[in-house]
């Protein structure tokens, strides 16, 4: 035996870590699909959605955004959400700015007495979001309610008129809803809802306090609708 083979036969053995399986390509769930119609874009500003518990009208920021405020007004509504607002003064100039960026915010009000609040009272805020058009998509986000309707019918009454609109008169292909990790009692929520779990975006978005969260990913897909509508449908019925 030389010395090189010496050498060699003296020299540590490294283990070499196993390989990952490799990735497995997602299937196309649509290999026959068609083109889909061209989405409407946007809602008109006098638009009126009415369900069994609530209304949506378009939030118009000086017009409605100091009761808006007011109804939002305690740390718990914001604990999940970026940027709580001062006063009523800011909440308005944040509303319009986010106008001004393409979302399409709503106001959540009641239609008859429900949990101690009067018909008509103000108890929250939703927005259509991250609106593509040509892609015939957008967010349901910017959701907040007073803690007096949590847990309540208001959330699935509201949705359900959401998600009723962007599918039927919209023409919308596909409706998202984001949350933070944290924020479990919304994923709980959206859940209920019959939206599907997508996944967990790492690292994603920025929280008031400086970190950055990990987002997860609902949705629902225009031919879930019908299914959806109806659970959401009978969850109401019961309630």
């Amino acid at each position: 035996m030389d010395r090189r083979d010496g050498a060699r036969a003296t020299m540590p053995v490294v283990a070499v870590p196993s390989q990952e399986p490799p990735f497995v390509p997602v299937a196309d769930a649509r290999p026959a699909d068609r083109p889909w119609p061209a989405m409407s874009w946007p809602p008109p500003p006098d638009a009126r959605l009415a369900g069994r518990v609530v209304e949506l009208v378009p939030l118009e920021p000086e017009a409605l955004g100091p009761a808006v405020f007011r109804a939002l007004d305690e740390e718990a509504v914001w604990q999940h959400m970026t940027g709580r607002p001062a006063d009523a003064a800011a909440f308005v100039q944040a509303q319009k700015r986010q106008v001004d960026a393409g979302v399409f915010p709503w106001v959540v009000r009641l239609r008859r007495p429900y949990r101690g609040q009067a018909a008509g009272a103000v108890v929250g805020m939703t927005s259509y979001r991250d609106v593509s058009v040509r892609d015939a998509r957008l967010e349901i986000g910017s959701t907040a309610y007073a803690p007096a309707v949590w847990g309540s019918l208001v959330n699935p009454d509201a949705k359900h008129l959401l998600l009723g609109y962007a599918f039927e008169v919209l023409g919308a292909g596909r409706v998202q809803l984001k949350t933070d990790v944290r924020n479990t009692r919304s994923q709980q929520a959206i859940a209920r809802l019959g939206a599907r779990y997508e996944g967990t975006l790492r690292r994603y978005q920025r929280r008031a306090d400086g970190t950055v969260r990990d987002t997860v990913l609902f949705s629902v897909v225009a031919e879930e609708w019908p299914a959806v509508r109806d659970r959401l449908e009978a969850r109401m019925a019961g309630g």
